[in-house]
């Protein structure tokens, strides 16, 4: 089971970074709202979402969140770590076709209490779409 675990606090340092990558499709968006019960017509009517300022459908902004818990659950800290803590603010939509691209950088670590901080962004191209910073509980390496 030891190949299913990722970085241990031993093995991190401020400034490691990671990503992942998705070309959000329509399919996507379609099943997010039935998973996550979010069927505000912004997401998911086409004709509504021509009435409102961005004039077309946008992504679920709790989509880029889960992104974000991607990278944390299966890069950065990785497989074993614990989401404790996110802080999130929404910037730009995210369109169906885009290319969402989520990062965490470690800001701080703090071995005491076995907590690492990451800043968590998410871009689609330069625009920066959503950023933050979430809190992890990583285990030590055993002795």
């Amino acid at each position: 089971m030891q190949d299913l675990h990722g970085y241990y606090l031993e093995d991190l340092e401020v400034g490691m970074s990671d990503s992942y990558a998705k070309t959000i499709t329509d399919a996507d968006v379609v099943l997010f709202a039935g998973l996550s019960g979010d069927n505000n017509p912004i997401h998911i009517n086409d004709e509504y979402a021509k009435t409102t300022p961005f004039k077309q459908r946008i992504v679920h902004g709790m989509f880029s969140a889960a992104l974000i818990s991607t990278v944390a659950g299966t890069r950065l800290p990785g497989p074993g770590a614990i989401y404790v803590d996110q802080q999130l603010k929404f910037k730009a939509p995210v369109h169906i076709g885009d290319t969402a691209t989520a990062t965490l950088t470690v800001t701080e670590i703090d071995e005491r209490r076995r907590r690492v901080k990451c800043r968590t962004d998410v871009h689609v191209g330069d625009t920066l779409v959503a950023t933050g910073e979430g809190t992890f509980m990583v285990d030590r390496r055993e002795a």
